[in-house]
């Protein structure tokens, strides 16, 4: 017989997991509430043109990573390998360009991406996007950056570096990038085929090659702060001085680039150490022409995406306990259940978790089930009365008519 398992490189959050995940995803809610960010929802396909254009044709997501095919009525669709590209076209489509600016957005969900499955690393993974969306305003750059920062206090993530650098925009980019083409056929000798793939799509992307004897190389390249304009250096000396406001820790990082084409200005990363390596566990940035390449006008945006299972790898070994059970009802073999069923539906409707045997167990197996499960009032049931048992408290007995009003009264 076949035995079924998940697909290689996703994984199933399983019963026992949940917890310290509802923790996890419930703290990014309520920190982007108090931030005064409103949830939205996309769908988990896009037309494929829209991640070509918004992350690059040449990106190692749209040629290696995407996961593209065509739907029975021949569209080429692609699951959303991230979601400030549909954030953005839902931007668009709805008119939220006609809203108060900015539009501070936020979603949670599954994003999908074919990569070699690792530590931390799967290729349906779950993400938290943080996206404001409508202004250049500096310090907006800086609460999107402490809005994670403050969701690593509360989880209580304290190894993390924050990495920090301004890739300029289409102002000051060409120029640059002239420089460190002549500098790359200089020194091709010292790049491999993966920097020389990267350089064809853009220059800029070198940088981002695992290679250490290649980044040992690029040490030497000119660097895009060093050709930064007027505007783009003036706005990044604004970052850096309402993130010092804050208080928020960083380190100029001057070969720091995104791997997506939308990006501009401010780039960061947050690295942490309890994955190995300092693997990044949350990056983004500004992408102020975005917007304007799907078909909207010029519309500034800065937004972040961040993994959650990467985080749960930083938090370690938690003790989040999970939701107990307040009832739990033994029925002994006198006892009617049809008498039961009632009171578990009453109960459950005054909202207290409550629940009782079905499989088969003895009177002594549902007290140990009871015991497992954490219930904080154990009723053993016998006949027309019951015997209840609190954690530290004497027993006491009841007439089932009454047992409702004396448990949640």
């Amino acid at each position: 017989m076949t035995r079924f398992e998940a697909p290689r490189g996703t994984h199933d959050i399983l019963p026992s997991e949940q917890p310290v995940w509802q923790w996890v995803t419930g703290q990014m809610e309520e920190v982007c509430a108090l931030y005064g960010y409103r949830r939205i929802d996309t769908p988990g396909i896009e037309d494929t043109e829209l991640i070509i254009r918004t992350s690059g044709g040449g990106s190692d997501v749209v040629q290696k990573e995407t996961y593209t095919f065509s739907d029975r009525g021949g569209r080429s669709l692609t699951l959303r390998p991230e979601a400030t590209a549909p954030i953005c076209r839902a931007y668009i489509e709805h008119g939220l360009h006609r809203e108060p600016q900015p539009q501070k957005l936020y979603t949670i969900g599954p994003m999908w991406r074919y990569d070699r499955p690792q530590k931390g690393r799967y290729r349906e993974h779950w993400q938290l996007s943080v996206e404001a969306i409508g202004t250049d305003d500096p310090a907006v750059d800086a609460e999107v950056i402490q809005l994670y920062a403050e969701v690593l206090r509360r989880l209580g993530v304290t190894s993390y570096v924050l990495e920090l650098n301004s890739i300029g925009d289409r102002n000051c980019r060409p120029a640059y990038l002239e420089r460190l083409a002549a500098w790359l056929d200089e020194h091709d000798a010292e790049l491999d085929d993966e920097a020389r793939a990267k350089r064809a799509t853009t220059p800029l992307r070198v940088f981002d090659v695992k290679s250490e004897r290649v980044q040992k190389a690029l040490a030497g390249a000119p660097k895009i702060g060093e050709s930064l304009c007027y505007e783009c250096r003036e706005h990044f000396e604004q970052v850096r001085r309402f993130l010092d406001a804050y208080g928020v820790k960083y380190e100029l990082v001057p070969t720091l680039v995104r791997g997506l084409d939308y990006y501009t200005r401010t780039t960061f990363e947050f690295k942490d150490e309890a994955i190995g390596a300092k693997d990044t566990v949350c990056g983004g940035g500004r992408y102020d022409g975005l917007i304007e390449e799907i078909g909207g006008a010029p519309t500034p945006g800065i937004g972040f995406g961040a993994g959650v299972e990467r985080l749960l790898l930083s938090l370690g070994e938690r003790d989040v306990s999970g939701a107990q059970l307040d009832v739990y009802f033994v029925c002994a073999e006198t006892a009617d259940r049809t008498r039961v069923l009632p009171l578990l539906a009453e109960l459950r409707r005054r909202g207290l978790r409550a629940d009782m045997d079905y499989g088969g167990r003895s009177q002594k197996g549902q007290i140990g089930q009871a015991g497992r499960l954490g219930a904080g009032w154990t009723v053993i049931v016998d006949g027309g009365r019951a015997t209840v048992r609190e954690p530290g408290r004497d027993d006491w007995t009841a007439g089932l008519d009454e047992l409702v009003e004396r448990i949640s009264g």
